[in-house]
This record gives structure tokens, C-alpha cells and sequence, in this order.
């Protein structure tokens, strides 16, 4: 029985240590994005995947909202991971890995870069809405 407890506490130790990993690969991956945004070795469509998915994280907005049980917390679980893993695989190794070892050096820049990064979100949230309230309205008018 004690076993049984501790093997438990220890799955459970592991899972979290999986998933803090996941998270900080996550991260790592949305500021991949965002530099990418204005690399000019990055193929176009790459950039507006990424600039629609870096907009969808930071937005305080969600295409399914969080009050609806299990399907409103899906598309942050699920949904934004996939999507993020998708879109960096699309961009070039050379520059995943230039961005990589340039990560391990700016951990004092992540504070400045973070300010920087809430403004443009702000305009980039901003962007995809209005850009959503037109094609509703044009498909609207149309009907």
C-alpha cells in the first residue's frame, strides 16, 4: 500500500516535470515566432501563420470562450500547441537553431523585449479582430 502511494507521488513528480518542460518549449516557441515575424528569411506564409498565432495567444479573446465546459479550455490545451509546433517546423532548421543559441544568451533582454512585445501584441490582437468584424460584416452583407 505505501508503495502503491509512493509510486503515485512519484508518476505524479514526473508528470509535472513533463509538463513544465512543455511549457517552457511552448514559450520558447512563441518568442521564436515573434522574432521570426521580422526575419526576412522566413518565408512569407510562415510569418502570417505566426503572426495569427502569436495575436490568438496573446488576445484575451477566444474563438471558443473558457465558460463552456471542456471544449473552452481545448483550444489553449490542444489547439495553440499543435498549431505552434506546426509553424515553427515550418521554419528553416539554420535559423531555429541561430534563434535557439541566441536564446541561451539574452535571458536579461527577455524584460525589455517583453514590454515590446505586450505593445505589438496590443496592435496585432487589434489587427486580427478588426480584420475578423470586416469579414463578418462584408459576409453579412452579402447575405
Amino acid at each position: 500500500m505505501i508503495r502503491d502511494s509512493l509510486g503515485r507521488i512519484f508518476y505524479s513528480m514526473q508528470m509535472l516535470k513533463k509538463l513544465r518542460e512543455k511549457g517552457r518549449e511552448i514559450k520558447s516557441n512563441v518568442f521564436l515566432l515573434y522574432r521570426g515575424l521580422g526575419d526576412p528569411r522566413i518565408p512569407f506564409h510562415v510569418k502570417i501563420l505566426a503572426f495569427f498565432i502569436v495575436a490568438y495567444i496573446i488576445s484575451p479573446i477566444d474563438i471558443i470562450p473558457d465558460f463552456i465546459p471542456i471544449l473552452g479550455l481545448l483550444d489553449e490545451v490542444i489547439l495553440v500547441p499543435i498549431f505552434l509546433s506546426f509553424t515553427v517546423r515550418l521554419i528553416p532548421i539554420e535559423i531555429r537553431h541561430e534563434y535557439e543559441q541566441e536564446e541561451t544568451g539574452e535571458i536579461e533582454d527577455k524584460q525589455i523585449e517583453d514590454k515590446r512585445l505586450s505593445r505589438v501584441g496590443s496592435v496585432m490582437i487589434a489587427i486580427v479582430w478588426l480584420l475578423l468584424v470586416s469579414i463578418f460584416y462584408w459576409i453579412a452583407m452579402i447575405l
